[in-house]
């Protein structure tokens, strides 16, 4: 798929940016949250404010547009109005940072320190607040005890749980709800447009549209790095288990652990934690979830507590493997032999 030059000038990756598709800050039509953004402009115009909003749902469904779409309401279009805190880049390494450093969180001070009209408003955009290491937690969190005047925070967050209790609850929290088909279609389309990119033909549309499960990053990521193909991989080798066909899994190993091969592999690991979610979801409360149908064979009976732990266990390694830059080939197989030993009768 082509794609445009980078948008921004910025000598460093952003770690908000989803490949090279346009920031959030520069995706200026927002789809299926027009009451969420309601929400806000009203609460700004009636002068009582408050001064910190988390705006939480699903990951890729619009939350950083929303918030970058209100910083340009109330006039914290840029520099020196608005803030961003989110994980650096090392240029040593060439990577970002596994969390965010409470060295971010001090950039607030000298925020606080430049010189700003009285009557101007200031936005700090914390994305994503998931992503606080905790030294950094416990330094906003003072911040938003003892908030500034005429600033507003805005946090977001996928995994609301993962926050300071003291930091949800000194915020007012607006909930962002999964994109319906219509909408997720329009929100890809215009990012796909946007980078000069070739959208998926009509045909393909519906799988896409529910595997992306209203999830526009998820979208932009199937479409972009042949994910249809990698589902059906996925398929093929959960389809046999517990039986492996270790051809073929040392085959996508290989593909996916390459260099060149980043976002095909995190595409390859979100598509199969979903699919084991949702295996694991309709199991527990014995309800088929026919988008992954063929997933519920995967788990035998008495053996969804192995599987839930199967699924915890990915989470972390795939964690470490990212913080420590481990080898991720030996990551896919073994979890591709986890789950063959989960399937099995005890």
């Amino acid at each position: 798929m082509a794609r445009a030059a980078k948008l921004d000038n910025e000598a460093s990756p952003e770690a908000d940016r989803f490949g090279d598709y346009p920031h959030p800050r520069h995706t200026h039509r927002l789809h299926g949250h027009a009451n969420a953004e309601t929400a806000l402009a009203r609460a700004f115009a009636s002068g009582h404010m408050h001064h910190a909003w988390l705006i939480r749902g699903p990951e890729g469904i619009g939350k950083a547009t929303l918030a970058y779409r209100f910083a340009r309401q109330v006039g914290a279009q840029s520099h020196p109005n608005l803030l961003i805190i989110r994980r650096p880049w090392n240029q040593k390494d060439k990577r970002f940072a596994a969390t965010i450093p409470v060295d971010e969180v001090r950039r607030l001070r000298g925020f606080l320190s430049m010189s700003a009209e009285e009557t101007a408003w200031r936005v700090v955009i914390v994305d994503s607040a998931d992503e606080l290491a905790g030294p950094a937690a416990n330094a906003l969190l003072k911040s938003l005890e003892e908030p500034p005047v005429r600033m507003v925070f805005l946090l977001i967050s996928s995994e609301p749980g993962r926050l300071l209790p003291t930091i949800r609850s000194r915020c007012r929290t607006i909930t962002l709800a999964k994109l319906g088909e219509t909408d997720l279609r329009r929100a890809a389309g215009d990012a796909i447009a946007a980078s000069d990119g070739e959208p998926p033909d009509d045909r393909q549309w519906p799988k896409l549209a529910s595997l992306a499960d209203g999830s526009v990053r998820r979208a932009l990521s199937l479409a972009g790095t042949d994910g249809l193909k990698i589902y059906e991989r996925i398929e093929s080798l959960l389809g046999l288990m517990p039986k492996v066909d270790w051809s073929a899994a040392h085959a996508l190993s290989d593909e996916l652990s390459l260099a060149s091969a980043e976002q095909k592999y995190e595409t390859f690991f979100d598509m199969l934690l979903d699919i084991l979610a949702r295996a694991i979801r309709a199991h527990a409360v014995g309800k088929p979830d026919g988008s992954v149908a063929f997933a519920a064979r995967l788990i035998p009976a008495g053996r969804l507590a192995t599987f839930a732990d199967v699924w915890e266990t990915t989470v972390r390694d795939r964690a470490e493997v990212q913080t420590y830059n481990l080898d991720r080939k030996t990551l896919i197989l073994e979890t591709i032999s986890r789950l063959a030993a989960a399937g099995r009768a005890a």
